[in-house]
């Protein structure tokens, strides 16, 4: 695969993920917790980097907006496996490193509608088909990362 069309795909996808759980928070009342949205800033930060990828000339460029999308998709990876594993079993997760960066970005009073957390932990925690809301999450993640390993591994 070419590495625009990797880019094409890390800047599409994550933007689909954050407008699906905007989709299920507003239609569905699935209210997100604090590592929720900390998801969502990792799928907004991907999109930015594969868009700046699609925007900078050469190669070199691409492989460094790669780099992000990876990064972006590993603090997703740790933050979707943290929520399921740790967050969901805590009865509150205020004041968790997830609250704690959303707050310190000030996302989450700029752009409440999408950057507020409105649930516990424990209350967030909702299957979407049988599988853990966060699971979904998880496994785009890692198939960003995938992509954006392919995008920085790509010979010159």
């Amino acid at each position: 695969m070419r590495a625009r069309s990797l880019l094409t795909g890390i800047t599409v996808l994550p933007l689909a993920a954050v407008a699906a759980a905007l989709y299920t928070q507003y239609r569905m009342d699935m209210m997100p917790c604090a590592w929720c949205v900390l998801q969502r800033l990792c799928f907004v930060v991907i999109a930015a980097a594969g868009l700046l990828g699609l925007l900078l000339p050469g190669a070199v460029l691409r492989r460094v907006a790669g780099v992000l999308a990876l990064l972006g998709a590993a603090a997703g990876i740790t933050a979707a496996l943290w929520q399921h594993f740790v967050a969901n079993a805590s009865a509150s997760c205020a004041m968790s490193l997830a609250d704690r960066l959303m707050g310190f970005t000030g996302l989450d009073s700029r752009f409440p509608e999408v950057f507020a957390a409105y649930a516990s932990c424990a209350d967030a925690k909702v299957d979407l088909l049988g599988l853990p809301y966060e699971f979904w999450s998880l496994g785009l993640f890692i198939v960003l990362a995938i992509a954006a390993l392919r995008v920085v591994l790509r010979p010159t």
